[in-house]
Parts: structure tokens; sequence; C-alpha cells
């Protein structure tokens, strides 16, 4: 069985992760199944693959509905006799579609990796609904739901967590966190990993930062933002800026491998107003570090308010501040909090457990059910 993975995405987070992960979970497992890789030529992704055994090709993607991309998905479906073609984000099925119109392609497979609706527009519909997707595995059951009101058969959506690889987990880092930004014992870390896109929504992560030491006067955190600047950079730093809050709150940018860092977070904060699950909150259970983030997707699916992490409504900063003082005013909280996270990791979110169920995937598809 071949399997062609096609990413139109040029830069690097869980949904890339995902991809590396499948691809080296079932050549461990199933070394009959060959994973080949498209992916856009010299970006994030493609240099992270490089350094991989993985079988990737590339091509250039300087528009959406590139043609040079899209011919590339039908020359690489012939050399390697693709029996499937995975994809892994929206852009990547409109160009796959746009190859099957000059060559018919093998069936396909949509990984739906986040919780955003999909638009109610009638070429928005066609693509999601276009006949050769056979499957569509979505990260969460929320995911699940909110898929499922755009699409004809929603007996093509099956939920597969992503989960984490836990035979990849380290804490080797360039530098200590405490050490190279002088971070006194007494202060408690919180740590934040996500590329600076609308969903992570770190405009509330500012306000709560803004509460916690502007209003309430508490100078015991600091906070350590790991992740890829983009155009919404400029006006992030700016806010922090005028809340002068540059010692509060330090923006690292990218960093690889950030997950390495999180053995040294007193706690892993996510502020989203969108998500699928993040792979960081899987990273977190395996490094045994508390999870404090809002409601939003699944996430409420493998993080329960008080039981084995702290949840806020998305875009209520106050009550984000509020979960902080909580966590860190009740310590002895934590080690259950982490004891059952981790616990739930391995029975149910590891990617050896979600290859296994997209390798059935898979085979239903090949036997025409």
């Amino acid at each position: 069985m071949t399997i062609l993975h096609i990413s139109a995405v040029k830069s690097w987070g869980g949904g890339e992760n995902h991809i590396e992960n499948l691809c080296f979970e079932l050549t461990q497992s199933n070394p009959e199944v060959i994973n080949v890789v498209l992916c856009v030529k010299d970006q994030l992704f493609h240099q992270r693959l490089s350094k991989t055994n993985i079988i990737t090709e590339t091509a250039p993607l300087s528009i959406n509905l590139d043609l040079r991309f899209a011919l590339k998905i039908i020359r690489m479906s012939r050399k390697y006799k693709a029996n499937i073609i995975h994809l892994h984000d929206p852009s990547a099925i409109v160009l796959a579609i746009l190859a099957d119109k000059f060559f018919s392609l093998p069936p396909f497979v949509f990984s739906k990796k986040t919780s955003f609706p999909i638009k109610n527009k009638k070429l928005t519909l066609y693509k999601y609904n276009y006949s050769k997707i056979k499957k569509y595995l979505c990260v969460s059951e929320e995911t699940k739901r909110i898929t499922a009101e755009a699409i004809v058969d929603n007996d093509k959506l099956i939920t597969i967590y992503h989960g984490t690889n836990i035979g990849t987990k380290d804490s080797l880092t360039p530098f200590l966190l405490r050490e190279k930004f002088g971070i006194d014992s007494s202060k408690k870390i919180i740590g934040i990993i996500g590329n600076h896109i609308r969903a992570k929504n770190f405009e509330t992560l500012i306000e709560t930062v803004n509460i916690i030491v502007n209003i309430q006067k508490k100078t015991d955190y600091i906070f350590i933002q790991i992740g890829s600047q983009t155009d919404r950079s400029e006006d992030l730093l700016q806010s922090v800026k005028n809340l002068n809050l540059e010692k509060n709150i330090l923006f690292l940018g990218y960093m690889p491998n950030a997950s390495n860092f999180i053995p040294q977070f007193d706690t892993l904060l996510l502020t989203s107003q969108s998500e699928g699950i993040p792979q960081v909150i899987y990273e977190s259970f395996y490094h045994k570090i508390p999870v404090i983030s809002t409601n939003v997707g699944g996430i409420p699916e493998i993080v329960q308010d008080g039981i084995n992490g702290l949840l806020a409504p998305k875009q209520k900063p106050e009550i984000l501040a509020q979960k902080i003082e909580y966590l860190f005013n009740n310590e002895h909280l934590i080690s259950d909090f982490v004891a059952i996270s981790k616990e739930n990791l391995l029975k149910y979110y590891t990617t050896s457990i979600m290859a296994q169920k997209t390798l059935q995937e898979y085979k239903t598809i090949l036997n025409g059910n």
C-alpha cells in the first residue's frame, strides 16, 4: 500500500507534526505501507522533513491554485503508484481536485484538524463534498460534529485523536529558560506554545497578563511564548509595549523542538478561541506539566476542569487569570492532574494508536467500504 500525503501548508505546527508522526509510526509498525509526502518547496515543513528518512518531494506554491503543485501531484501519483491520497489541509483539497481534473487520481482521505466550521458557500461545499473524498478523519468529536453540518454523507466521518509520539520525547534544549532570562526560582513560568495565528488568540493572552501584572499587581509569574511570528506579531508586540509588559511576557519566536521546553514550565497555558486538539496538550501530559486552557474545540474531551487540568471560556482573560492563581494556591492538585493526564495519554492518545486506526480506514477504503 502506498499513501501519498499532500500538505500545502508553509509553516510548521501540530498538523505537520501529525503527518510526520503518522509516517514514522506506519513505517515502524507496518513497513509494507509506503508513505510519500508532497509539501511546499523551501518552507518550514520541507526543511523539517529533509532531516528525516521520510520520502519527500516538493513543489512551488506561489498562489492557491498553483498549477505546478497540481501537476506534481499527478506525477507523484504515477511515479509511486499511490493507492490513496491523504490530504492534510483545505488548500491540499483544492489542488488535488484540480489535479484530478487532468488525471484520474486514486481515492482521497482528508484529515480535518481544526474546529473551524465549513463555510456555507457553493464552491466550499463542493470542495469538501468532492466525490473522491472517501473518509474525513476528524481530530476530535467536536470537530466531527461541526464538520458533519457541511458534509452530505456523515457515514464518512471518523474521529481519530492524533496523540503524541512517546518514543521521541526529549527535554534537551539549547538553553535553560531560567538561566537565559535570569528568572528567579520563586517565579512560576507560564509556558505558551503556538504560532501567531488568529486561532491562538494571543490578544487574550496579553489581556490575561495585563490583569495579573497591572491590575492585580502580582509579580510572581513570567509568561514565555514560543512559536512562529506572522503578520499579526507586530500588533501583539506593540500591545505588550503599550501595557509595559515587556519584562512579564517574552515572545521567543520559532524554536525547533519547542515541546522540549515543556518540562521547564510550571504550567502550560492555552488562550485559543478555536482548536481541534493542540498537540502541545498531549506533550504536556507526557511531561507531567499541568494544563490551563480555554474550553474550545476538542480540548474538553481530553482535559476535564478540576479533574486533570483547568478550563475557562474563550476570550475571558479574567477567568484565565483566576485559574492561574487557583492552580498555584492549590499546588497539591497538580500531582493528581498530571497523573491522570499521563495515564489517559498512554491508554488513548499515542501516535501508535492513531496510526493503527488510520491504517484501518485506509484498508476499509481499498476494500471498497
